[in-house]
């Protein structure tokens, strides 16, 4: 009979102490004291009787286009695997290195384009370790729920709208669970997919952590045994209940309550099918029924991969060169700032010279396009299904996704494949805010993504 194959591999990408730390335009210090945690990138890759794919977790805030490129092709030039059979996500962490900002870093920008440049190797080597690992896996998929996160997009009494804490916002509080095992039974690797920024630690932090994802995944590794990795969700405008901090005790406990929820429900899967069989009657105190199991093996998982470009409308942007020199303006005036100014004056030109540089970045990626090239992938492992987009999609966008998707068993994630830009909805072009200045996007964009995503998913269901 054919089977399903899976291995699991890692790399340890901490980077050193005086590496630059990325992630806030609040943030007055440029390099990184230490780690409080270990960062990790982790590669499960799958083979079926047709298709071999890898799925990367990394626990980095994010890269643009070419150094996400740089990192697959260094992935199928060692694995031999095609680029379109690999998904290379990141958890998001804000409180890693600086991986997508050089530009801003007047200090230690040596050690940072040292780290990037070792880092597809060390990704690679990960996959490559997963490829030679391969067993036989049996699957199974299960669902809970934790409340570590809330909306984000709070609406203040004068119409202004903050990052802060919305109650009454959407959210999804679902856990999405995976467990592969060998043979005999043993956990062999676990997937875990939820729905949070993880932005727990904040600029007042000096410490590279993975955030929230790598205690959940540290939990679940304890208790369930095998590797764990961690899949973000749609968190565009999602975040912890208790966030903004430079406390490491924070984070560390978002994590165990999810990894704990987490553990429970891997905890509980069964990857063999199993029927009780009376088998007699053994008189005791009481007269007590005897059963054996009955196990029925299951037929292997249909393993397919999808990978296309969506088509998404982009914003009117002013000319690139225009704002070139708005952030060179700005860096300037930073950079004088930082030998010279109070720490309040730091911050602020920090957070003027951050805007700026979005927005310029921005422009210099689609000022004068119809459309913008957004990459969608899609995974079936029988009845579950993982689709990943580009960006940083909101919430709604993961609800109506899953209320269509014809499996029984849907992990829709931005943060995959590359490239930055927030994804909301409709209504929010309306409310403002952050996430709609910052996003490339025109009202609709949502909406399609929607559409193609179910397409994909009927695709890979077998449906016209």
């Amino acid at each position: 009979m054919n089977r399903l194959l899976a291995g699991v591999g890692r790399s340890d990408i901490t980077p050193a102490p005086g590496t630059p730390q990325g992630g806030w335009g609040a943030q007055t210090h440029q390099r990184g004291v230490g780690a409080d945690m270990p960062l990790y990138a982790t590669a499960l890759v799958l083979s079926g009787s047709e298709e071999t794919v890898a799925i990367v977790d990394v626990d980095a805030i994010g890269f643009d286009w070419q150094w996400t490129g740089t990192i697959i092709d260094a992935i199928a030039s060692l694995t031999k695997l095609p680029r379109e059979k690999i998904r290379f996500s990141c958890t998001h962490t804000h409180s890693g290195p600086n991986t997508f900002r050089l530009g801003t870093i007047s200090e230690g920008l040596d050690m940072a384009v040292g780290y990037l440049d070792a880092l597809p190797q060390r990704i690679a080597g990960a996959v490559w370790q997963a490829q030679r690992n391969r067993q036989p896996v049996r699957v199974a998929a299960g669902s809970g729920r934790c409340e570590i996160n809330v909306n984000r997009r709070l609406k203040l009494p004068d119409g202004s709208m903050p990052v802060g804490l919305n109650w009454e916002g959407p959210v999804d509080h679902t856990v999405r669970v995976l467990r592969f095992d060998d043979l005999d039974e043993n956990p062999l690797a676990t997937i875990v997919h939820y729905s949070c920024h993880p932005t727990t630690m904040a600029w007042q932090n000096q410490q590279f952590t993975p955030d929230y994802p790598g205690m959940t995944r540290q939990v679940v590794e304890r208790e369930v045994g095998g590797v764990c990795l961690f899949l973000q969700g749609a968190a565009g405008d999602v975040m912890p209940r208790r966030g903004f901090t430079g406390d490491v005790r924070v984070y560390r406990r978002h994590g165990k309550i999810l990894g704990l929820e987490a553990a429970r429900v891997a905890s509980a899967l069964d990857t063999l099918t199993r029927h009780e069989r009376l088998t007699g009657v053994q008189q005791s105190g009481a007269a007590i029924a005897l059963y054996e199991d009955e196990v029925n093996e299951p037929d292997p998982p249909v393993l397919r991969v999808c990978l296309r470009s969506i088509q998404l409308p982009p914003k009117q942007f002013p000319p690139p060169d225009q704002l070139e020199a708005e952030v060179q303006a700005l860096q300037g005036k930073l950079n004088r700032l930082r030998a010279e100014g109070s720490e309040e004056e730091v911050r602020a030109a920090t957070a003027e010279a951050t805007q700026a540089g979005w927005r310029a970045g921005n422009a210099r990626l689609y000022y004068g396009k119809a459309a913008i090239e957004w990459p969608m992938q899609g995974i079936r492992v029988g009845p579950v299904a993982l689709l990943s987009v580009a960006g940083e999609p909101f919430t709604e966008i993961l609800q109506r996704i899953v209320a269509a998707s014809p499996f029984e068993h849907t992990l829709f994630s931005g943060y995959s494949n590359g490239g930055f830009g927030y994804i909301p909805g409709r209504t929010a072009y309306e409310e403002g805010g952050y996430e709609v200045a910052a996003s490339p996007f025109s009202p609709g964009a949502a909406d399609i993504v929607v559409e193609e995503s179910i397409r994909m998913l009927r695709e890979l269901a077998g449906r016209a």
